[in-house]
């Protein structure tokens, strides 16, 4: 059966969206060699999320960020071991344990975003405003989300 201009034009948006997604991966893998060098692009995650939202316990990290609770806390030991993040005694759990990024982890992940903005800037540089405000509408409906530009 002959594809029509819509099934030619869902299919060229497959096509598009995976060439996202693979170039979104391999600037995730330069932003975490950016961050640090020995560690596995995951650990970027979880720095990312910590610099996001803060001091969390190992269990909130591993649900936040999509991975098992055991992946998680052999990624944050080895970043621990490498001054990258600390962690406190849970006030609420003396058992438990809050982790937090330290100065270090702080400063590799801003000048690891800092670096995945410089290269989206001069990917859109020639792009105008409203070439990116309707991008940023159409991937929000993608997405299923309501995203709009920010004013």
């Amino acid at each position: 059966m002959p594809l029509d201009d819509r099934d030619r034009l869902e299919l060229a948006l497959g096509e598009q969206v995976n060439a996202l997604l693979s170039a979104t991966r391999a600037l995730t893998e330069r932003s975490a060699a950016r961050f640090h060098e020995g560690l596995q692009p995951a650990a970027f995650h979880i720095a990312r999320w910590l610099y996001a939202f803060g001091p969390a316990k190992p269990s909130v990290i591993a649900d936040a960020v999509g991975m098992d609770r055991s992946s998680t806390s052999t990624l944050i030991g080895r970043m621990r071991s490498l001054g990258l993040v600390a962690g406190s005694p849970d006030p609420d759990d003396r058992r438990g344990v809050i982790m937090r990024l330290t100065e270090a982890g702080n400063v590799g992940v801003a000048a690891a975003l800092a670096d995945r903005g410089a290269e989206l800037r001069d990917r859109t540089r020639d792009w105008t405003t409203d070439d990116l405000s309707q991008l940023v509408t159409l991937l929000g409906r993608l997405s299923g989300g309501h995203a709009s530009a920010r004013e």
